[in-house]
């Protein structure tokens, strides 16, 4: 029996001649594959300004540092995520707070988030979690009304559009990721997107040790001048170029996917006990990450585990997408506040395969064991 993968990236003969070819140029760091990918991404995204980093992690802790969210500040996050959004709160010494989630769409609740506000809260980071934005019109209002910050984690949503406008155009800032899972992938890496330049220039200067470019010609020693405390969380020349070769076909794979969820929904319509995702949401374009099933609240954590188990036990790989981060061993002691939703969600949610090449019978086979495992009372 041929396993089937959780996951897989999509790299093909192009993406390797361009990672080759920087390769024979020397070059490997801070050039001109890092600039075009930047502008590349700028005009795809519609932003002002794009800055290359090495994860989606490293542009979450920079989009907060350029801001200066630090110690004593509060940002209102998602508990029902990935880990990396909290724990870019603490890397500047400020505190997580969570908010729930709202029940259909997985993201951040509004009416929770302005429940969450204190005199202490600077930032709201609004996850679009599996590639389905948040209500950004409603998170907009509340920071615009408490004088906040909204950053855009669009790690999981690149492409993705409400009313016609692509996420990580909304905030003051945004995040995108290109880890192996993604839509597009740098193997490793990310970007940050704002509209502000001062914020750039700083964002720039943070992901290179501190070191301001000069409006003067370098000098001998130059490359040694660090003007604050700066971290390498730089964007080597060989990813710009897979990434740049990825984006030129972004579209495809994002018709791609969705075609995937479209017949996953086929394949799973009325199944007892399980719930999925929505298609089609008015107003919004979905940039499909993962395609995530809920099971019924009559069932149990422990029902969820089992179906993975007998999935395993068949080689089909799935995935629990999202532990909440409040209940990591981590975040021991962290006061979540009330995210009733984010738990009874988190304990049902199951990921099933999926990734460009997924072929129909794959597919088939997914589904009919999931069902199987369903009847059979796991």
């Amino acid at each position: 029996m041929i396993p089937i993968p959780l996951s897989a990236p999509d790299i093909t003969e192009a993406e390797i001649e361009a990672v080759a070819s920087v390769l024979r140029t020397g070059r490997l760091s801070l050039g001109p594959q890092l600039e075009a990918f930047e502008h590349a991404m700028t005009a795809y995204i519609g932003a002002r300004h794009s800055i290359g980093v090495s994860s989606g992690t490293a542009g979450l802790h920079l989009a907060l540092l350029s801001n200066n969210i630090g110690p004593g500040d509060e940002v209102i996050v998602p508990s029902f995520t990935f880990i990396a959004v909290a724990n870019a709160v603490r890397y500047t010494g400020a505190h997580p707070v969570f908010a729930d989630i709202d029940p259909d769409t997985l993201n951040l609740d509004p009416s929770s988030v302005e429940a969450a506000i204190t005199p202490r809260t600077r930032a709201v980071i609004a996850v679009h979690t599996f590639g389905r934005p948040a209500d950004l019109p409603a998170l907009l209002a509340i920071v615009q009304r408490h004088n906040l910050l909204l950053i855009e984690d669009a790690c999981e949503a690149i492409g993705a559009h409400v009313d016609g406008q692509p996420v990580g155009c909304f905030g003051d800032a945004a995040v995108f990721a290109f880890y192996p899972n993604k839509q597009i992938t740098t193997g490793e890496g990310g970007m940050v997107f704002t509209r502000h330049a001062d914020t750039a220039r700083r964002i720039r200067a943070l992901r290179n040790h501190g070191r301001y470019d000069s409006p003067e010609p370098r000098s001998e020693y130059s490359w040694f001048d660090h003007a604050e405390l700066g971290f390498n969380y730089r964007l080597s020349e060989m990813q710009c170029a897979l990434g740049l070769t990825q984006l030129a076909r972004i579209e495809e794979i994002l018709s791609r996917r969705e075609s995937i969820a479209r017949n996953y929904g086929e394949l799973l319509a009325a199944t007892p006990r399980l719930v999925l995702p929505a298609l089609d949401v008015p107003g919004q374009r979905l940039s499909w990450f993962v395609y995530v099933v809920r099971l019924a609240e009559e069932c149990t954590r422990d029902n969820r585990d089992r179906i993975m188990r007998t999935l395993a036990a068949e080689g089909i790989a799935t995935g629990r997408y999202f532990p909440p981060i409040h209940l990591q061993p981590a975040y021991a002691g962290h006061n979540a506040g009330s995210v009733s939703v984010t738990e009874t969600v988190a304990a049902r949610t199951l990921a099933l395969p999926f990734f460009n090449r997924i072929t129909q019978e794959q597919m088939q086979r997914v589904a009919a064991a999931l069902r199987a495992a369903l009847d059979s009372g796991n």
